[in-house]
């Protein structure tokens, strides 16, 4: 069974988006949403980090209200600082983050925090993965924006994946 539904939920997902997008129950809208459920999973198979093993699920509802609370906070400051700073008046820069979380799923999550945050854009990772370069808005204080990343992020994601 899990050669050909290698992911059950990213085949529900499937199935059910297509039928969103098609708008539509006719027989042949469900029969290719149907393959499409079976077939990328199975095609994408190698194309996805390890196997997910969430050991704190407590921890993990903790940062997705950290990370909701960050993104409504970034918008709103991104928002005032273009509304009423002139460009000399902004910092922007890349920062170097030293990292020492290795799993691949954690990695993948913080990519995902760090560009869906306002102000902020995920610009590299180091071959070892030990360094990630990010793209800030407007940073004043290079040492406290590393350790706001470490503490609100990377702690977090290392209790959840890596403990």
């Amino acid at each position: 069974m899990r050669r050909w539904l290698p992911s059950p939920a990213l085949s529900m997902a499937l199935f059910v988006v297509w039928l969103l997008l098609n708008q539509s129950l006719d027989a042949a809208t469900l029969l290719l949403a149907a393959v499409l459920a079976i077939a990328v999973p199975v095609l994408t198979q190698s194309l996805r980090p390890a196997r997910v093993r969430m050991r704190r699920p407590g921890v993990a509802l903790r940062l997705s209200g950290v990370v909701a609370y960050d993104l409504v906070h970034s918008a709103l400051t991104v928002a005032r600082l273009l509304l009423t700073r002139r460009n000399d008046q902004m910092s922007p820069g890349f920062v170097r983050v030293p990292l020492e979380m290795r799993d691949p799923n954690a990695l993948a999550v913080l990519a995902m925090i760090i560009c869906l945050t306002p102000g902020t854009a995920w610009g590299e990772i180091s071959l070892d993965r030990s360094t990630l370069l990010i793209h800030v808005f407007d940073v004043d204080d290079v040492p406290a924006f590393i350790a706001m990343v470490k503490a609100r992020y990377e702690v977090p994601l290392m209790e959840i994946f890596e403990s």
